[in-house]
């Protein structure tokens, strides 16, 4: 079962492998902008926002239960802006390790009967091809990773598409976007929830450490971030 989360006022469409997203229906004029200012802005890469709940630190040895995908959208009223979602909670591959201090933080049980879990080969695909789909729609060569630390999350995602023996990960294999780092010098906050917070969007500690709710705040925060940058830059005329 694919969760969808979404704030704004959208409507439904379908992607190549069936699943639907919720994403806002564009003219065919701001299709062609979005697709040329998506593609150019990062040198052909995709930013594509992920987070991962996980069992443990080890990516290879403990289980990935919830992963998130946040896909980023440029249109010439808002600048960059949060668009579709696609997240799955993940039942733990077989020998995969729990570590109880991690389920405690994150408070998952991974084998409660509500989570609605998928197997990792569903929810990873599912991930990759909403990916590769975007990748293409925009014009772009490949996807980037963005995270809030995204080392870790970047690890989890390789070794299970490792463990799935995918020979094409959509992502890039070791760039990606760090939006602690972003935040610091931008906002002089790390932490997520204060850099968000500082960036004058909202947040609620009770949502926080789920997969879903991470990915879209830290989305946020990255197109906020990306927004006053590009401002900046058309005010004072920079290159």
């Amino acid at each position: 079962m694919v969760l969808l989360l979404i704030r704004h006022s959208h409507s439904y469409r379908n992607t190549r492998n069936g699943a639907k997203l919720l994403g806002p229906r564009l003219t065919e004029q701001e299709q062609f902008l979005d697709k040329n200012v998506v593609a150019s802005r990062f040198r052909g890469f995709l930013p594509v926002v992920v987070d991962v709940e996980t069992g443990g630190f080890d990516a290879k040895r403990d289980a990935l239960l919830e992963v998130a995908a946040v896909f980023l959208n440029w249109s010439e009223d808002k600048g960059w802006y949060r668009a579709q979602t696609i997240a799955h909670h993940v039942e733990p591959f077989e020998g995969a390790n729990l570590d109880e201090a991690s389920l405690k933080f994150n408070k998952i049980d991974p084998f409660h009967p509500f989570r609605m879990a998928v197997s990792e080969d569903k929810a990873i695909g599912d991930v990759f091809q909403s990916v590769r789909d975007t990748v293409s729609d925009h014009g772009c060569t490949r996807a980037i990773l963005v995270g809030h630390n995204p080392a870790f999350d970047l690890a989890f995602i390789k070794a299970a598409a490792n463990r799935l023996k995918i020979k094409k990960n959509p992502f890039h294999q070791f760039s990606t976007f760090d939006t602690a780092a972003l935040a610091g010098v931008a906002l002089g906050q790390t932490v997520l929830a204060r850099a968000v917070q500082s960036a004058g969007i909202d947040w609620d500690s009770d949502e926080a450490h789920s997969a879903i709710y991470d990915a879209q705040k830290t989305a946020e925060l990255f197109c906020e971030i990306v927004n006053r940058w590009d401002r900046l830059n058309a005010d004072n005329n920079f290159p």
